[in-house]
């Protein structure tokens, strides 16, 4: 018997905490990821030398593409890593997609690169499954702009593979292309499923910790996981890959 898909969504707020750790808690996130039950994990707001960390941690593989804020990365790692609650953002960012099973194919799809450079993330596993991973825009119009166009261009990629969208979208209420169901939401943070239904309710995970005998909160969004299964329409071989 086939396992449904698990799909995760998070925002990592370039690594912080609230209220602020004061330090660098690349472990502590590595921790909480590999603790859950996921396939597939597509994160935003990452500082750019965590995925192989947080894939190791996680017994996965992962692909990462730069967004913004990248010049000079040697200097903001270094700032970042000492401060990372007084750089904020300006640490630098890139967008991860972490899974439990071999990436084939990856590649970035640039969707605006000003007022602030956004990229999407396509990732084809082993499985058949496809994965589209975003971080759109601060600006409602613009982000709304953005995913009409990623929605029907992942669409038309992934053709008759089944296909989950997902990221910070910045929108409340996110149009997309037909053929796309939404499977999950919380604030701005969705997915979207193609070829594939929710299996259960999707979950908002637990992502408080203890540091130094106070209990936080790793970043400021709410870690989203959907559980999926094939549609009738996407019954083929490409799917999650056999538990063991």
């Amino acid at each position: 018997m086939r396992a449904p898909l698990r799909v995760l969504t998070w925002n990592l707020y370039h690594g912080r905490s609230e209220p602020a750790a004061g330090r660098e808690l690349s472990a502590e996130f590595a921790s909480l990821l590999a603790s859950w039950d996921w396939d597939a994990a597509l994160l935003q707001e990452v500082p750019p030398w965590w995925p192989p960390l947080l894939a190791s941690a996680a017994g996965a593989e992962q692909r990462a593409a730069l967004t913004s804020r990248n010049a000079g990365r040697i200097v903001r790692r270094g700032l970042a890593r000492r401060w990372p609650d007084v750089i904020k953002s300006n640490g630098g960012g890139c967008n991860a997609i972490l899974a439990r099973a071999p990436i084939v194919m990856h590649h970035a799809l640039r969707l605006r690169t000003w007022p602030e450079r956004r990229v999407a993330q396509l990732a084809r596993l082993g499985t058949g499954v496809c994965l589209a991973n975003y971080h759109a825009s601060a600006r409602a119009s613009l982000a709304q702009l953005e995913l009409g166009r990623l929605s029907a261009d992942v669409l038309a990629w992934a053709g008759q593979a089944p296909l989950v969208l997902g990221g910070d979208l910045n929108l409340r209420s996110p149009r997309v292309a037909d053929g796309l169901i939404h499977v999950g939401s919380r604030d701005v943070d969705h997915l979207f499923a193609h070829r594939l239904e929710p299996a259960a309710d999707a979950q908002r995970l637990d992502r408080d910790v203890v540091l130094a005998g106070r209990r936080v909160q790793l970043s400021d969004h709410v870690p989203l996981l959907a559980t999926l299964r094939r549609t009738a329409a996407g019954s083929g071989d490409a799917f999650a890959h056999e538990r063991s």
